[in-house]
């Protein structure tokens, strides 16, 4: 066995092929091993974390588990074992009191308890170990309607004493049922994912020895008991043995089992967590217990490997059971994989006869040689990909997603259809079919072009501001001009940009949502932030409202808003209030009348003047075409006002002489209903 340091000193040297070396439990974290070539090698337990791996070869290598960590895992699948055997004895203790009991008290504690046992194990098989949580929830809801009916209908035929005793039976019975259940459970998955072949044999046999002992011991020597204990464990085991198998066969039903087993099992085995794999070559590899979170498996290759199941995938493609097939494989005819992120897969040489690919990205991904005969290739994300030698006969490539960056040489191709389903068919007579090179030349007639796909709306004036950024940016003498815009309905555009053939597609389309979506987010949260402050300032000028109308009825007056006798102030039959509301015989939210008192008008001229030129300055370097922008102007004006207390006191003075609508009136601006609307929040009643 080498050393890590002697491997690293001959890889700088020069050295590439290290076949069938062990590498079991070394490190190689961060370094760089790119190229070399350890086919056959014994990686188990190897740390390759954030390793630059790119374009090595693991053909045939071990991954996994060290022995030590195997014997580790097992001690713990016979300890859930030992315990999933002490917890089934009470369920047995329980069940066999129908049989071995005169009392009528233990009988319904036996029969309550073979209820809940049943009903509990229907919740379980039917919703999954996935929505445990409400599968227990459920169970233990009916354990304690059980329980509180019984005590209720017993108490007095029976005594209180015995019927609580019968209630904590009950509840008793249902919790060992749950943990027995996820115990037992666990403990089969995890023999499961280590492939160890006694392991559930053991895990078995474990929990009936204790199961028969402890009901030996308690329960007494009674055949029948001990036959009841047996069938019970033995029925329960086979429940759980069924989950177990089914968790680590990918049901999502029990995905929370297969996904707490996968974890722990990976604990100790392989990583190659946030490394460097493009390209990298993994077939015929045994990769169980191994952790690819967070690594770039661009191109990477995973023909035939063995165990694929059995990974920590993250976030990757390899997430998918259906995608980890296809790529173990190399069979994915007449499948859906419709949206999927496949994003740098490999399926060189694949089987995709027929096989849907809607909306699906493929960006960077490794087709050469695949057969895509017939199949859909509607709305697909190819920049980048490697379709050399492709079979495309028959495929609809509608809308598909290819540029300059797509290579389509030595295309095979007799015909393709530009519509789904087979519309528009290319060559357009059925007699006829393409020339060798024909096709890739159609496919090209639109070429330096990049798809921006907006799915749930466009925000025009965020999209015009980015794409005018990215012009400004372009070093090329052709500027990216809008080819097309299509309307796909339900919010959803497509806007086709033509970019010089100097400008790699890939990244002006990356560097156009680098640019847009944090836009949009800032605008977004921002608009949010407005309509927080307009719900506040209008929830203020309701309690206001309410406060006056208040007062009115208080003083049993009436008011008069168009006709006020008081320049300021309300205006009443008997009374009058100074602060700036006028009434006939009601108050309707915000009608203000403006006093012809020539000092009034003054005050109002000069605040509406210096209003108007703060709007001015912040409109230099904000747009005020749409209400969100007027909105955020009216903020920026507000904050400011904030932080002048003389100025802001001007204003309130002003609303309450002149009101608002001679104030909206005197500023003349579009965002004068915006700002007033915040300004009658400062307004005291």
């Amino acid at each position: 066995m080498m050393k890590a340091r002697k491997i690293l000193q001959e890889y700088k040297k020069g050295r590439r092929d290290f076949q069938g070396v062990s590498l079991r439990g070394l490190s190689f974290k961060r370094k760089n091993l790119s190229g070399a070539d350890f086919s056959g090698a014994d990686i188990r337990g190897t740390n390759f974390r954030r390793a630059n791996l790119t374009g090595a070869k693991f053909c045939g290598a071990t991954a996994g588990l060290q022995k030590r960590w195997v014997i580790v895992l097992l001690v713990g699948i016979f300890t859930l074992a030992g315990i999933s055997g002490f917890l089934t004895l009470f369920n047995s203790y329980f069940v066999s009191k129908i049989f071995n009991s005169n009392s009528l008290e233990n009988q319904i504690v036996g029969w309550v308890s073979l209820i809940l046992v049943v009903v509990f194990w229907i919740i379980i098989i039917r919703n999954g170990i996935s929505n445990v949580g409400i599968g227990i929830a459920v169970a233990g809801a009916f354990a304690l309607v059980g329980v509180f009916a019984i005590a209720t209908v017993l108490s007095t035929a029976l005594g209180e004493n015995v019927a609580g005793d019968i209630a904590l039976a009950i509840a008793l019975a249902t919790a060992f049922t749950g943990a027995f259940t996820l115990a037992i459970a666990i403990a089969g998955a995890f023999a499961l994912v280590i492939a160890i072949a006694g392991a559930i044999a053991g895990a078995i046999t474990g929990a009936i020895t204790g199961a028969i002992a402890f009901a030996g011991a308690i329960i007494g020597t009674f055949a029948e008991a001990v036959a009841i204990a047996v069938a019970i464990a033995v029925v329960q085991i086979l429940l759980s043995a069924y989950i177990a198998y089914w968790a680590i066969k990918g049901n999502e039903k029990y995905a929370l089992i297969r996904g707490v087993t996968i974890t722990f099992a990976a604990i100790g085995g392989t990583s190659f967590r946030n490394a460097d794999l493009i390209d990298t070559d993994f077939t015929n590899a045994t990769l169980k217990s191994t952790d690819f979170r967070g690594a770039d498996i661009t191109r990477t290759c995973w023909k035939n490997t063995v165990k694929l199941d059995r990974i920590r995938p993250g976030e990757t493609y390899l997430k998918s059971a259906k995608v980890r097939e296809l790529i173990r494989t190399g069979e994915g005819q007449e499948q859906n994989f419709d949206r999927l992120e496949l994003k740098g897969i490999n399926l060189k040489e694949a089987n995709l006869q027929g096989a849907s690919f809607f909306g699906t990205d493929l960006n960077r991904a490794n087709l050469q040689n695949a057969n895509l005969s017939g199949a859909k290739l509607v709305q697909t994300l190819l920049e980048g990909a490697d379709l050399t030698g492709a079979t495309l006969t028959g495929a609809c490539v509608e809308d598909w997603a290819i540029s300059n960056t797509t290579k389509l040489t030595d295309i095979n191709c007799d015909y393709i259809f530009l519509k789904y389903p087979q519309r528009e068919r290319r060559p357009a007579d059925p007699e006829k079919y393409f020339e060798p090179g024909e096709f890739a030349k159609l496919a090209q007639k639109i070429p330096n072009t990049v798809d921006l796909i907006f799915k749930d709306g466009i925000d025009w004036q965020i999209f015009q501001k980015t794409f005018q950024e990215l012009r400004v940016e372009s070093e090329t003498e052709e500027l990216p001009v809008i080819q097309t815009i299509e309307n796909k309905g339900d919010g959803a555009f497509v806007i086709r940009v033509k970019v010089s053939d100097k400008i790699d597609e890939a990244e002006y389309e990356r560097k156009f949502w680098q640019k847009y979506k944090p836009k949009l987010k800032a605008k977004n949260k921002e608009i949010k932030l407005l309509n927080q402050q307009i719900e506040h300032i209008r929830k203020e000028n309701t309690e206001l409202i309410g406060v006056v109308k208040t007062m009115a009825e208080k003083e049993n007056t009436k008011y008069e808003f168009n006709n006020p006798k008081f320049g300021g102030g309300f205006a009443g039959r008997d009374q009058k209030f100074e602060g700036g509301f006028a009434g006939r015989d009601q108050i309707s939210g915000n009608q203000y009348n403006y006093s012809t008192n020539p000092e009034t008008k003054q005050n109002l001229a000069e605040a509406a003047q210096e209003i108007q030129e703060l709007l001015k300055q912040l409109e230099q370097s904000n747009p005020t075409e749409t209400t969100a922008s007027q909105m955020k102007v009216a903020a920026q004006a507000i904050e400011i006002l904030e932080s002048n207390p003389p100025l802001k006191q001007r204003v309130i003075g002003v609303l309450k002489s002149a009101g608002t609508e001679a104030f909206k009136e005197a500023i003349d601006n579009p965002v004068a209903n915006v700002l007033v609307a915040a300004f009658q929040g400062w307004i005291e009643p």
